[in-house]
């Protein structure tokens, strides 16, 4: 056997818990690098930065993040950050990590997730950002990003795209679980509401998280055996949004139809979705999502906003339109079957093994 030249990579990025978009991604990545004999720490920026685990290392404040990303750049670690359009704070942490990484003598990678659709990205969404977004793409050796489209946009900047690896977030890591028990709260409302439609949201405005309550309400109205399973409520709330949400859901009387949850982790995730009506995405700006693509896999249908990314067997609506997401919705409902039949298989490559060996080489 070849023995493994072992590289030291420093991921910069937030890490379960909650298991929610990228953090998920950068867990079996961390577990790879290590199978495969290198050395990966998580320098974790996320929610639960500051509950002690053995999986990565916590940040308690600015200056902790500093030392500690020089530290590791000094013991020899490259720094892989991970940052999107949609969070200003995530872009300077990026900028910073890989900018320290650079004086320390190396030159770090950059994974910039979600879509084409972003809070601050591409260029004509935050004209007042590019110079921020020339300096971050400027600074790592190389860039992945999620699909062609997004890649097209990062070049937009002035970016070589020979710079830009597109690797879509989804392996087959994503779809190897087993049934798992499910909590007593949730095994209950599926007991009283067999038809189930299930969501992961976060409090931010680009997911909709109103219209998500309001077109739902339309389908409650016309459909008494339909409940909401709400997932994801433990990841970051933007000022405001989650009052509205809660004003919203207590306006409409639809309190008992929904059950709230802060976090699943996987293997609970997969279990619900498998056992739900179909999957309702709301966000815009996510481009292909995994969770979209666990459910096509696992022949549940998906309604999700249109945002130019979707595959071709799900069902779309206008992002910000509660009654067609409501006519989306009951759409599927009414025609399940023939919907599941059509589903095509979804192909689960390695690209696990794609992103190590980009970051190994």
């Amino acid at each position: 056997m070849i023995a493994v030249a072992q590289k030291r990579i420093l991921e910069v990025s937030s890490y379960p818990p909650p298991r929610a978009g990228w953090g998920i991604r950068v867990e079996f990545l961390k577990k790879r690098l290590e199978a495969d004999g290198h050395r990966c720490v998580v320098l974790n920026i996320g929610t639960s930065r500051a509950i002690p685990s053995d999986e990565y290392e916590m940040v308690l404040g600015g200056f902790d993040f500093v030392r500690k990303v020089w530290r590791f750049s000094r013991q020899g670690f490259v720094v892989h950050a991970h940052a999107n359009g949609d969070a200003l704070k995530g872009t300077l942490l990026a900028i910073l990590a890989l900018l320290l990484n650079r004086i320390a003598g190396h030159r770090g990678y950059l994974t910039f997730h979600a879509g084409a659709i972003q809070r601050y990205f591409p260029q004509d969404r935050g004209p007042r950002f590019v110079w921020l977004y020339k300096v971050l793409f400027r600074l790592p050796r190389r860039i992945v990003c999620n699909s062609e489209a997004v890649k097209a946009c990062i070049a937009g900047y002035g970016v070589a795209p020979s710079k830009i690896e597109p690797i879509p977030a989804f392996s087959r890591e994503y779809l190897e679980f087993r049934l798992a028990p499910l909590p007593d709260a949730i095994e209950n409302f599926l007991r009283s509401y067999p038809t189930a439609v299930f969501s992961y949201v976060r409090m931010r405005p680009l997911f909709f998280p109103v219209t998500l309550i309001e077109g739902m309400a339309r389908v409650m109205d016309r459909r008494p055996d339909v409940g909401l399973l709400l997932c994801g409520l433990a990841g970051h709330s933007d000022p405001g949004v989650r009052p509205a949400v809660e004003a919203a859901i207590e306006r409409l009387g639809i309190a008992p139809r929904i059950c709230l949850i802060d976090d699943l982790d996987h293997e609970v995730f997969l279990t619900v979705l498998q056992r739900s009506a179909l999957y309702l995405r709301t966000p815009i700006t996510d481009g292909v999502a995994s969770s979209v693509l666990e459910s096509l896999a696992l022949k549940v249908p998906v309604v999700a906003c249109e945002n130019g990314n979707r595959p071709a067997t799900v069902i779309t609506y206008s992002a910000d339109d509660a009654e067609d997401m409501a006519r989306a919705v009951e759409h599927v409902l009414e025609n399940r079957g023939t919907i599941v039949a059509s589903l095509a298989s979804v192909q689960a490559a390695d690209t696990l093994s794609d992103e190590v060996a980009l970051l190994t080489s």
